[in-house]
């Protein structure tokens, strides 16, 4: 899940700078949720951003062979596949939605790796290594004992918390001067969790960290997974390479985005991948729902729009339709 241009981070940041009261405001009425049909709504794919193009083309690939090789690699991995639906039947979400998420992230933002088995050795080899979350020699969990953060600490979830620390940080330190300290002009993961700057996501589902920890309530409570804890950056890594674990966080992510726009917007969006798909590669589900939200009190008629990344998942659902008989 990775964010590719300064115009997509800005927006990033001005969706997140929305009043804390505004997840309390009622959605628009109706009994019954807007239900958003199959397919795409636009007739052509989106630009592509330019961080993906340059990513595919220093390894001389195209889209198209990087869509056919982890389409190939989940071709071969039967026991994976049984996973896939295991945890899609736990979240009570279509398996589709997670191959969507999977077949996206390895065809835009990721070169696939050979197996599954391949993931998993990356995991232990992270395990290995000593790393933490910080910035400037501060660590994320001494950072977030601010002052600054005394609200977050009375949400009840870890997705709550993770999400109020990361407006707070937009709203308050984001490329800004605070007791004497210079904060980059940068997205809260890219500050705080970037070990070694080797990347930010990672994984079957490219997870960041911060994803795992907002999602860290859920899948504890659905799949009974031990929680993440941020002191323990290595154990983490381990856990969000390890395919056979990192699918629920990918199950919880487009949870997570569906219950949003249906909560927020009433708006069903379970039965398009493309759109489950183009949320899980741009994140902040909520925040992007309440923006979908007073739109639609404008044009209660209107439904939203995937991005080229969910666009080629709804073009190719029968390829992925396919992995799943």
């Amino acid at each position: 899940m990775v964010s590719s241009s300064k115009a997509r981070s800005i927006l990033v940041a001005s969706l997140l700078i929305v009043s804390s009261q505004a997840y309390f405001t009622a959605p628009i009425e109706a009994s019954v949720p807007l239900a958003v049909p199959v397919g795409n709504r636009l007739k052509a794919q989106p630009n592509i951003p330019n961080a993906s193009a340059t990513r595919t083309s220093a390894f001389n690939r195209t889209y198209e062979k990087k869509f056919k090789r982890i389409l190939s690699v989940l071709k071969r991995e039967d026991r994976l596949i049984s996973r896939i639906k295991k945890v899609a039947d736990l979240y009570r979400i279509d398996p589709i939605h997670i191959l969507g998420a999977i077949v996206g992230e390895h065809t835009y933002n990721y070169d696939s790796l050979d197996s599954a088995q391949s993931y998993y050795m990356k995991a232990l080899q992270y395990a290995r290594i000593p790393f933490s979350f910080q910035y400037d020699g501060e660590k994320i969990w001494s950072f977030i004992q601010r002052p600054q953060f005394n609200k977050c600490q009375r949400e009840e979830t870890s997705n709550g918390k993770w999400r109020c620390y990361e407006l707070v940080w937009n709203r308050t330190f984001l490329g800004r001067k605070v007791d004497g300290i210079k904060y980059p002009r940068e997205r809260f993961h890219r500050t705080f969790f970037r070990p070694m700057f080797a990347g930010q996501s990672f994984g079957l589902g490219q997870i960041t960290p911060l994803t795992a920890l907002k999602m860290n309530d859920m899948v504890n409570t659905i799949s009974g997974l031990p929680k993440l804890n941020p002191k323990d950056a290595s154990g983490l890594y381990k856990t969000v390479m390890d395919p056979a674990k990192s699918i629920h966080y990918t199950a919880a992510v487009l949870k997570d985005a569906i219950d949003a726009y249906r909560k927020v917007a009433n708006v069903d969006i379970s039965l398009n991948p493309g759109l489950t798909s183009t949320l899980y590669n741009l994140g902040n589900p909520w925040e992007r729902a309440i923006s979908f939200r007073n739109k639609r009190n404008v044009r209660p008629a209107l439904l939203p729009r995937e991005n080229y990344y969910g666009w080629l998942i709804n073009e190719r659902i029968e390829d992925l339709r396919a992995l799943l008989k």
